[in-house]
């Protein structure tokens, strides 16, 4: 543990690369060589790797944060054109929440065709399945829609 706290890191973290310290030294508590010398610097070399991979994990997420936080922000503007564009989509919502109880593959097929504004062979091929099936699927979606409409 010691070694870990010397390393500035935060307690949880400390608990956490010791354990897996020893847990890595009982999984390879066979490749131990007593004639080498005495398990101490053994576990010490077993310490330091599992701090060197927390290292790199961290090192990582860093890097990631810094990146994320250098992207452009929104400008007022930008927001308004975004707020825009969701209200936009109002029907298609309440479109989307009349189609709940429509099989799977009729929500998609109207979702993609009717919202999206694909046709049905490039719904289809999005879909993975024949352009006939889609009609279809499309056709029945639509007449319980309007049914229930009624």
């Amino acid at each position: 543990m010691g070694f870990f706290a010397r390393r500035g890191v935060d307690a949880q973290t400390v608990a956490d690369l010791t354990s897996e310290t020893f847990a890595e030294a009982i999984s390879s508590l066979a490749s131990f060589d007593p004639a080498k010398g005495t398990p101490r610097p053994w576990l010490y070399a077993i310490a330091r790797a599992v701090f060197a991979r927390h290292r790199e994990r961290t090192s990582r997420q860093q890097v990631t944060v810094e990146q994320l936080s250098q992207q452009v922000g929104l400008g007022d503007s930008d927001i308004e054109d975004l707020e825009a564009r969701i209200d936009a989509q109002a029907p298609g919502r309440r479109l989307l929440a009349r189609c709940k109880a429509l099989p799977e593959l009729e929500r998609n097929a109207i979702e993609l065709v009717d919202l999206d504004g694909l046709s049905p062979k490039e719904a289809a091929q999005s879909l993975g399945i024949s352009a006939g099936v889609l009609r279809v699927r499309l056709f029945r979606g639509r007449a319980k829609l309007r049914k229930d409409v009624r």
